[in-house]
């Protein structure tokens, strides 16, 4: 699987956590969401973190599930 890239995050004053993806606002988390992103974003793979919080990421399967004979 390709690893996404292009992710930032920005903590705010007001516990506010902001992420982009080049440049683009993608995501705003708020109270307890944003702590548990920032949890799991300092611990593991930070740009995976964010495109799964954003949803902006593939699973790996597509070229698969294209080739199947059920898709044809």
């Amino acid at each position: 699987m390709a690893r996404p890239s292009g992710f930032s995050y920005e903590r705010r004053g007001d516990g506010t956590v902001v992420i982009t993806h080049r440049g683009r606002a993608a995501g705003t988390l708020r109270g307890d969401r944003a702590a548990k992103f920032l949890a799991q974003a300092e611990s593991g793979d930070a740009q995976l973190v964010m495109a799964r919080w954003t949803g902006a990421y593939r699973f790996g399967n597509e070229r698969t599930a294209r080739n199947h004979p059920r898709n044809r």
